[in-house]
């Protein structure tokens, strides 16, 4: 059983009111107001620029080369790839360049960011992918579920699509083998405990930013 098996295990309610939240079944059943995904898409955009702070301070905690490089190559991955992606998928939903630059973070963005942000600064790269691992690894897995079921028209199929894909799939596996790789030397079986509430209240923010969008639809 890997470190994000147990956390999941832990948190099981917590985990499960995120990747099975109302936000996420209509999206699947391609139900959900356009509205709504409108405003996920505009906050998600705010969040990977924090996703890139933290990424940027992963490289700052990092002990060897070899967890620096990897920060380094996430943080790139968001700036140079993942950043113009978005742009380009808000594009298609009518919010251009400048209506995401003006917009204001919702208070459920600022609650999931800072709170990693903050587990990082105050905790050390362990603490920090803990807090990260239900946005990175859970959007691997609730694509990965709804997939099956999409269709040529289904009207939310590309960001399905583009999330259980291998590129994305792939991104995730490797933050998984890496949690792995972190507890080796960071985590003493004390530790735990903290770690499981770190990783249940980032999953309980995650549902709260689903909640968002949901909303305003």
């Amino acid at each position: 059983m890997d470190l994000f098996h147990r956390l999941r295990h832990a948190a099981t309610t917590e985990w499960s009111a995120y990747v099975d939240h109302p936000f996420v079944r209509a999206m699947g059943a391609g139900t959900l107001p356009e509205a709504a995904f409108r405003r996920y898409l505009e906050q998600d955009y705010l969040f990977l620029i924090q996703f890139a702070r933290a990424n940027a301070l992963a490289v700052y905690k990092s002990q060897t080369l070899r967890d620096m490089r990897a920060a380094q190559g996430a943080l790139g991955a968001i700036l140079d790839v993942e950043m113009d992606l978005h742009v380009r998928l808000c594009g298609r939903w009518g919010l251009s360049p400048c209506d995401l630059e003006g917009a204001d973070e919702h208070p459920a963005t600022v609650a999931y960011t800072r709170f990693v942000l903050d587990c990082g600064q105050a905790g050390d790269l362990l603490d920090l992918h803990v807090a990260l691992a239900p946005c990175v690894i859970g959007y691997a897995e609730i694509a990965r579920a709804l997939a099956p079921a999409l269709g040529d028209a289904h009207p939310y199929r590309e960001w399905i699509a583009d999330y259980a894909g291998e590129a994305y799939q792939s991104v995730a596996a490797r933050a998984r083998a890496h949690l792995d790789h972190l507890a080796e030397t960071h985590l003493a079986p004390k530790r735990f405990d903290a770690l499981a509430r770190t990783f249940a209240t980032a999953c309980r923010l995650e549902a709260d930013f689903w909640q968002m969008g949901l909303d305003a639809g």
